[in-house]
């Protein structure tokens, strides 16, 4: 086994709008969801999530959906940081047949894999180490949050 070890960095909420639904295809029904804003707060890492940005997640027809998030962060001392990750967010297997008829879950269960982009000095660390995000979506008020860790 391969020794490692987790930090805490922050953890943050943001909000998104309503879902954009293409509809059915081949590979699940695209949901692209547009980001809001946020709150930032933590350890390592406070400010506010950008009304900017949005999760381009797809639900596949065994009920899982499939995050593509591109966000940003600016610091309270002004950093910006460029987020992107993808994860999972588990609907149950019959999340597909639900969406349809027009029954989402109100909250469910997420787990990211963030990866931060930044020229900021105070930040560069983020540029170097892989995260991950456990989180959850209320999404009767479309509502994400999570905690995020860093993998050291």
């Amino acid at each position: 086994m391969y020794k490692y070890e987790t930090e805490h960095l922050f953890s943050y909420t943001a909000t998104v709008l309503a879902p954009e639904v293409i509809g059915p295809g081949p590979d699940g029904i695209p949901l692209n969801f547009t980001v809001t804003g946020g709150a930032v707060t933590g350890p390592r890492v406070r400010g506010k999530i950008n009304a900017m940005g949005g999760d381009y997640a797809t639900l596949r027809t065994d009920g899982v959906l499939i995050l593509n998030v591109i966000a940003s962060i600016t610091t309270d001392d002004g950093a910006l940081i460029d987020v992107r990750y993808n994860g999972v967010i588990d609907m149950g297997a019959d999340g597909y047949a639900n969406f349809l008829a027009g029954k989402m879950a109100t909250s469910a269960k997420i787990r990211s894999a963030p990866r931060f982009r930044t020229a900021h000095p105070n930040y560069l660390w983020l540029n170097r180490i892989q995260c991950f995000g456990i989180g959850e979506a209320d999404l009767a008020k479309l509502e994400v949050g999570y905690d995020v860790y860093g993998l050291l």
